[in-house]
């Protein structure tokens, strides 16, 4: 095993130096972050996205994710090493800033600073996302509705972070090479930066869970890490009957393409429409359009208006990964330090520059239980994982991991200046010997210690306690007037698009969801 490991030790070496620095400073990195909208007492706000917001079908910072309560944050891509992850970062607080600003100027929500959700009325109260009388912003609606029928509204409600990560010159070969390791490591990530250990008891009500109770209204898992990656979160039987590999964009498009175009009996059963006319879903197929593949790492490209995600990707590669494990972290105002974005950089050009064999059904379900086994019982002493068929501890391959990642950190920081991403990385393994340090055994610390082992009271005083930071940060009146300026133009942007529509929604749907969009090659092509 040592001559193996002293081998890919050597060619990450030479890979790393055939890498130009000024390659490395093309490196860019984009956050979008979900959050709830709660009220005072920590149930969920049943308001409709606020007006001041602008729209969410067409603002490029602020829109929601699944629920009408649910607000999205996106920033831009930010290229640099050093001033990368900072101006990211700078930009989610300047979006956060505005976003409190407006909502208290409506009232005193907040929001929610747990990936697990606050207080939930009963599943069809919780409100789906609305985007206007456009077919787009009604095919939006549609496919949320979609998704409460086939998962429950509840599940929709979870929310996280996203990482979008891209390198100057890596090719679609590359990514996929790195989205396989990246499966094959991702507990790891789980393990350090998992931030949802216990969840409101209103959340499993009625459901089959392994949780253990905690206190009145909580549920837990005593070495949990991410219960928001683990059976209670993004989990379903239709999807777990997916066998994607990752070996290359022909295999991952096929798969793609007959699960969002094979027909589904459960979903048969639903229908497209119900008795009255209403839209129940997009189709009736295992996937109604390509977000609803839940992976921890998606390969993403630009789309243009109107265009199919699996075509922009057969027709013109990846151009991005996203990354979508990450667990909000309540301690962090925006949910996300830089530290653990420089953790991620290092950790993903780790995952492109070593060696990534093809994956295989067995491995990738070996995979699917890893994961589960870190997301519920990551902290647990001596936890062992499944590598190449045998077992391995957690702590012991992390270790081997982070020690792999040095050189890869080394070369940023020369790159760069400095020793920030050195020191990221030293972060990460004295948390991997002290579990107690890790952000999972902080929150059911809190939770235990300071709020009478209630998850909704802990989440509710973090939310108050992070709005209250965001609105003391000095925020110019230009800084106000630039976002007041995007609310208007995307009102205005969402008033065009309605008036421009002279398809009937049934046609637009028939034609969006048909075979045809998904840039399917013909046969002796694809030979």
């Amino acid at each position: 095993m040592n001559s193996l490991h002293a081998r890919q030790g050597a060619l990450l070496g030479d890979r790393l130096q055939a890498l130009a620095p000024a390659r490395l400073k093309g490196m860019r990195r984009g956050l979008e972050k979900e959050s709830l909208r709660a009220q005072p007492g920590g149930g969920l706000a049943l308001t409709p996205h606020p007006a001041a917001l602008g729209s969410a079908l067409t603002h490029p910072s602020i829109t929601t994710d699944f629920s009408e309560s649910q607000v999205e944050l996106v920033t831009a891509a930010h290229a640099g090493l050093s001033d990368g992850a900072e101006a990211a970062l700078s930009e989610l607080t300047q979006i956060h800033q505005f976003t409190y600003r407006a909502m208290k100027a409506l009232g005193d929500e907040m929001l929610w600073v747990s990936s697990m959700p606050c207080g939930l009325p009963t599943d069809e109260t919780i409100p789906i996302g609305r985007y206007g009388s456009s077919n787009v912003g009604r095919a939006k609606s549609v496919y949320r509705m979609g998704l409460g029928h086939r998962y429950g509204r509840r599940m929709q409600t979870i929310s996280g972070i996203h990482y979008n990560w891209s390198l100057p010159g890596v090719s679609s070969e590359e990514y996929f090479s790195l989205i396989r390791n990246f499966r094959r490591h991702a507990f790891l990530l789980l393990y350090l930066f998992g931030a949802s250990p216990a969840v409101c008891s209103s959340f499993v009500a009625g459901r089959q869970h392994e949780l253990q109770a905690l206190g009145s209204g909580t549920m837990y898992m005593p070495h949990g890490t991410s219960l928001r990656m683990g059976r209670l979160g993004y989990q379903s039987d239709a999807q777990a009957s997916l066998k994607v590999s990752y070996n290359n964009l022909d295999g991952y498009g096929a798969s793609l393409q007959d699960a969002l175009t094979r027909p589904y009996p459960a979903y048969e059963a639903v229908g497209i429409q119900n008795p009255g006319g209403d839209y129940n879903q997009l189709a009736t197929s295992l996937l109604q359009i390509e977000n609803e593949f839940y992976g921890t790492i998606r390969p993403k490209r630009v789309i243009f208006p109107g265009e199919r995600p699996l075509h922009a990707l057969r027709e013109r590669g990846v151009e991005y990964v996203e990354v979508r494990l990450m667990d909000l972290d309540p301690f962090v105002p925006v949910g996300i330090a830089a530290d653990t974005m420089r953790f991620l950089d290092v950790f993903l050009l780790h995952c492109l520059l070593t060696d990534s064999p093809p994956d295989t059904p067995q491995e990738i379900a070996a995979l699917a239980r890893n994961q589960h086994r870190v997301a519920a019982r990551g902290r647990e002493p001596g936890l062992l994982l499944e590598r190449g068929g045998q077992e391995v501890s957690l702590t012991q391959w992390g270790a081997e991991l982070i020690a792999q990642c040095a050189p890869v950190a080394a070369a940023l920081d020369a790159a760069q200046g400095g020793s920030s991403y050195a020191d990221a990385l030293r972060a990460s393994e004295a948390s991997l010997r002290q579990p107690e340090t890790l952000p999972s055994a902080r929150v059911l610390d809190a939770i235990v210690k300071d709020h009478g082992s209630s998850f909704v009271a802990f989440a509710r005083a973090q939310s108050l306690a992070t709005r209250q930071t965001l609105l003391d940060l000095p925020f110019s009146g230009e800084q106000q007037a630039r976002f007041e300026e995007l609310t208007r133009q995307s009102l205005a942007e969402q008033k065009t698009i309605e008036a421009a529509d002279s398809m009937p929604f049934e046609i637009y749907r028939q034609q969006y969801v048909s075979a045809e969009r998904l840039g399917i090659r013909s046969l002796a092509h694809a030979a």
